[in-house]
């Protein structure tokens, strides 16, 4: 069975998958305090276009610094720990609490952070729209006041 070639001679049925190990992953990414992201699939690591992939590792105790991801939907999976993530809506500081197996979904350029109260660490993996992390970094206090 032939398969059809792109414009450029590209044979997309045949590219190779990649393997990335944990222990290839890097914090050569967009970061906001109190937090450390580690980058898995993007542009850089592995060629991707249209995603990027990674993990946040949030320390017990501590916050991250208020931030959005620009023009990107970004999908979380709470592997462990009890993160807190926390946007304003109306006024209103909201958190949500998820917890190990659950998902939250971050909209384009909403402002959050990542908090967590409790003693152990928690981790979630990350996945954006983008081929890149974009991370910008907002003024710490109440995200009501941005």
């Amino acid at each position: 069975m032939a398969h059809d070639h792109a414009a450029d001679g590209t044979d997309h049925w045949h590219a190779p998958l990649r393997h990335v190990r944990a222990a290839e992953l890097s914090t050569a990414t967009g970061q906001s305090s109190g937090m450390t992201r580690k980058e898995a699939v993007s542009g850089k690591s592995v060629g991707a276009e249209k995603v990027w992939m990674g993990e946040a590792h949030v320390a017990p105790g501590t916050a991250s610094a208020n931030h959005h991801h620009g023009d990107s939907e970004t999908g979380i999976y709470v592997v462990s720990g009890r993160p807190v993530f926390v946007f304003a809506r109306d006024g209103e500081e909201i958190r949500l609490t998820p917890e190990p197996g659950d998902y939250v979904f971050v909209p384009p350029w909403t402002p959050h952070r990542e908090e967590n109260p409790g003693d152990e660490e928690a981790v979630v993996v990350l996945a954006r729209s983008s081929q890149e992390a974009i991370v910008v970094n907002l003024a710490p206090g109440s995200l009501t006041d941005l």
